[in-house]
């Protein structure tokens, strides 16, 4: 049993497809098969039923999967903890981090870290809660910023920070000129939120329905910055978060916080709890959290 097999069959398992699995393995189709057919020959068992257009577990496959998912963690463990002696003198981390985060929040971050360890390259995935999830299950990055809740007892969670959802108006709309804005006020307004599944569009939809509000959705888009500018050009209100405020221009909406209760958006950072941090994500992690670098 060599360990590319193992690899071979984790991958096969994932896409359930030979073609594939075998681009993600970075080697030929055959190569893959046989390789698997050859595991399998060894062990006494099929690992795989073949189909036409896919493959799957069979019940003895899937014992075995959890065995090499457990043996591969094992050695990437060994190989980071190999690659740590280093002193990060060069290495690589993946990430995650919302869309309505990133650009905010992570520049000042990036520069730190890359100027302490600046052989250490870095990878950002920006992309929803729930595709974020299932790439650090997968092991794809080494942890993800995503946003609460979060129910899953396989995953450590640490709570970064929570942030005030504020109105954005239109500038001169009649709102601006109340001293104080409740939900109240906004019930009969044109919203602009995310597309559905982005989670800070889900947010403000749950805040308006904790509120008995039903606003009527004008618009809805994939970026915050659209979400903005359409704002800015009359065409509804929206709920942004505080750290996306524009400043320094002359193209902005006019925030206003709302009179409570305030929205609101709580922001955790996770990764599997079988496989923590290597020390270059974990510095990294120390400069979300804002821990002290170690010596």
């Amino acid at each position: 049993m060599e360990m590319h097999q193992l690899r071979y069959v984790v991958a096969l398992a994932r896409v359930r497809n030979f073609s594939r699995a075998a681009e993600q393995c970075n080697v030929a189709q055959p190569s893959l098969s046989q390789q698997i057919l050859k595991l399998e020959a060894e062990l006494g068992e099929r690992l795989f039923e073949r189909r036409m257009r896919h493959v799957r577990l069979t019940a003895h496959g899937t014992a075995f999967l959890q065995r090499a998912v457990r043996i591969l963690e094992e050695v990437d463990a060994a190989k980071r903890e190999a690659g740590d002696a280093l002193d990060l003198k060069r290495g690589a981390v993946a990430i995650g981090v919302l869309p309505t985060i990133a650009p905010y929040a992570l520049p000042p971050i990036m520069a730190r870290f890359s100027r302490q360890f600046p052989g250490v390259d870095i990878t950002v995935h920006e992309d929803t809660t729930a595709r974020l999830l299932k790439l650090v299950h997968d092991y794809e990055i080494d942890f993800a910023v995503v946003s609460d809740p979060i129910n899953d007892s396989r995953l450590a969670v640490t709570e970064l920070f929570t942030e005030e959802l504020v109105l954005a108006l239109p500038p001169k709309h009649p709102l601006g000129k109340k001293r104080a804005i409740t939900a109240a006020d906004i019930q009969h307004e044109k919203l602009i939120v995310l597309k559905a599944g982005h989670c800070l569009g889900d947010q403000v939809l749950d805040f308006c329905e904790r509120q008995q509000m039903k606003p009527h959705i004008g618009f809805r888009s994939a970026q915050l910055e659209t979400v903005q500018e359409l704002v800015c050009s009359g065409l509804g209100l929206s709920l942004v978060p505080a750290m996306a405020k524009r400043t320094g221009t002359r193209r902005a909406p006019d925030y206003r916080s709302l009179q409570s209760p305030r929205p609101q958006r709580k922001i955790m950072l996770v990764w599997p709890k079988l496989r923590p941090p290597g020390r270059a994500a974990a510095e990294l992690v120390k400069l979300f959290t804002g821990q002290p670098k170690a010596n």
